[in-house]
C-alpha cells in the first residue's frame, strides 16, 4: 500500500472495509508488517507467505491462513507455482465456503486476529523490543 498519494486517512478507509488481507510479498522483502498489524486491529484474517512477523504471528484456521506451508528465504528457493496453487487451493475450498457458508466461523477468525494478533504485535510491543535488543543490550 505504497504511493504518492497514499496518507493516513486513505489508509484507515481501506484497512476499514477489507474482508481478508492479502499479503504476498517476494521473500525475504517483508517490511516491518504495520499494513498487517492495522489490518489485525480491524479483524481481517490474513492470507499470507510466512514472512516477517507472521511467522510468529500465523495459527492456521485461527489468525488466517499461509500460502504454502514453508517459510522461503531467497526467491531462488521458492516455487511460484506450489504458492499460486496453495492460495488458489486455500480461497476455493477454505476460505471463501467459511465467508460464505459460515459467517459465525469466519466471524470467530476475526475475533482471534483481533484477540492474538493485534494485542501482541503492535507498536508499542515493537518499540519496546528494539529498546530492549538494541540499546539496552
Amino acid at each position: 500500500m505504497n504511493g504518492e498519494n497514499y496518507d493516513i486517512e486513505l489508509g484507515q478507509k481501506m484497512i476499514s472495509g477489507v474482508d481478508l488481507w492479502l499479503n504476498t510479498p517476494q521473500p525475504p522483502m517483508e517490511a516491518s508488517g504495520t499494513s498487517r498489524m492495522k489490518s489485525a486491529l480491524n479483524g481481517a484474517p490474513s492470507l499470507s507467505i510466512l514472512d516477517g512477523w507472521w511467522i510468529e504471528g500465523h495459527i492456521e484456521g485461527v489468525t488466517g491462513w499461509s500460502i504454502a506451508e514453508s517459510r522461503r528465504d531467497t526467491e531462488e528457493s521458492s516455487n511460484w507455482l506450489k504458492d499460486a496453487s496453495s492460495l488458489y487451493e486455500k480461497l476455493e475450498h477454505i476460505i471463501l465456503p467459511l465467508f460464505y457458508r459460515d459467517r459465525d466461523g469466519f466471524v470467530n477468525v476475526m475475533r482471534h486476529r483481533i484477540a492474538f494478533n493485534g494485542s501482541f504485535f503492535n507498536t508499542h510491543r515493537m518499540i519496546l523490543e528494539y529498546l530492549l535488543k538494541a540499546y539496552f543490550r
